[in-house]
């Protein structure tokens, strides 16, 4: 691609995570918070405004639209490239302010308004790579929302791009943005016979030339254990604390099986969350691993500790609900090794070294796979995800855009 561009990707990032699109877990709804769509809105306009007409969003905040073909060649698969607008429960994402902090040189990145939210090389090795760019934070008390909204940005430029440059030769173009991917329901209600995709890319990464055509499989587990209550007055023999007896179980786990305890392609079981009063509490549970049959040993770990710690309290009883959240994208992948093929191609081409990563965690991309849509993930950028020290730099946003536009063109050349 020798199109000269000019990019609009920061503009419309510095836009985007300043509109609060958090998703919430506890809400039933979809989107399971009402002001995703604010977001879904402004994206509609903008597609409209570029020129691809068919711009929607439904009522359950999925963003849709079509970039024309501009190659005579009717047998080039149709390409979906897909981010996520909302962002993560776990930090605010209320009143974020976005500082471009120009022609980084290794320094500490202090932000305002806290002053212990400090970036630092060490902590953050990907800065080394980023000498003389660009860093866009956050200002120290909101996370920056880079994931995803910098796939968005990413998406939105390379459609601008599209439109302007038609002498890049692609085939039929499909854009889907989608809610609650934070919280795992970001493609229940997606429409793929409406998306109308052979082919999709995530936009959802971490470092410059990475490409992830592996994640994590992975379950849910809630464990429910029934206590015995009494008035604690007159507790002495008859009480049984389910929430005593959840502590026990969770002090138990082993840490060589935690989040903190792994790293690489090790699994992990971990508590996300407990509630609950003596008669009865609950432990939930994310259960990960890359191949699907550990997945049922750990649930069996669960299981063996918590029979171990109930046998002290006589009376009481527990019950574990496993439930499958995802599966391991490299066994559709796998199947369609042009892929991932021309996926490292075009980031090569965008003049990058192309890394194929196992992702500990999920996309879009894992369900969509399943689903018939097979969707591996392209670098996006983002880093230090989920909380106040997230930060992404312009120039591998605009590399970003490179790859989606050099992918159109793979695509169409060998088809």
């Amino acid at each position: 691609m020798n199109s000269q561009l000019n990019f609009t990707v920061a503009e419309r990032f510095l836009r985007y995570v300043t509109i609060d699109t958090q998703s919430d877990g506890e809400s039933p709804t979809c989107p399971s918070t009402e002001k995703q769509k604010n977001l879904g809105r402004l994206l509609v306009e903008e597609l409209l405004a570029i020129g691809l007409t068919d711009a929607e969003i439904d009522e359950n905040g999925y963003v849709y639209a079509t970039i024309p073909a501009t190659s005579d060649k009717d047998n080039i698969s149709v390409l979906c490239f897909c981010s996520h607008m909302d962002t993560s429960p776990d930090c605010s994402g209320e009143n974020v302010k976005p500082l471009v902090h120009k022609n980084y040189q290794g320094q500490d990145l202090v932000l305002p308004d806290d002053n212990s939210i400090v970036l630092k090389m060490a902590e953050h090795p990907d800065l080394k790579n980023q000498i003389g760019n660009d860093v866009i934070t956050a200002s120290g008390t909101t996370l920056l929302g880079a994931d995803n909204k910098a796939g968005l940005a990413e998406i939105m430029d390379a459609a601008y791009q599209l439109i302007n440059h038609p002498e890049i030769k692609h085939g039929k173009i499909r854009i889907l943005f989608t809610p609650d991917e934070e919280i795992g329901r970001g493609v229940d209600k997606a429409d793929l016979k409406k998306l109308g995709a052979d082919v999709g890319y995530t936009m959802d990464g971490e470092s410059a030339g990475h490409f992830e055509n592996e994640t994590f499989s992975a379950d849910g587990a809630k464990l429910i254990i029934n206590g015995i209550s009494s008035h604690p007055g007159f507790a002495k023999g008859n009480m049984q604390s389910a929430i005593k007896i959840a502590g026990k179980i969770i002090a138990a786990l082993p840490h060589e099986l935690s989040p903190e305890g792994t790293e690489g392609m090790e699994g992990f079981v971990h508590p996300v969350s407990v509630s609950g009063h003596a008669e009865q509490a609950v432990i939930d549970f994310i259960i990960r691993d890359f191949e699907d049959e550990k997945l049922v040993d750990y649930a069996n770990v669960i299981r063996s500790i918590a029979n171990g710690v109930i046998k002290s309290f006589p009376g009481t009883t527990f019950d574990l609900q496993v439930k499958e959240q995802y599966r391991n994208m490299k066994k559709v992948l796998d199947q369609h090794p042009k892929i991932t093929e021309y996926g490292l191609e075009a980031i090569k081409r965008a003049g990058l070294k192309p890394e194929l990563k196992s992702i500990r965690g999920g996309t879009d991309g894992s369900r969509l796979s399943f689903m018939g849509l097979p969707c591996p993930n392209i670098f996006a950028g983002e880093h230090a995800f989920h909380g106040k020290q997230e930060w992404v730099s312009i120039q591998d946003m605009q590399k970003a855009v490179e790859v989606i536009l050099n992918l159109a063109e793979v695509w169409e050349e060998n088809s």
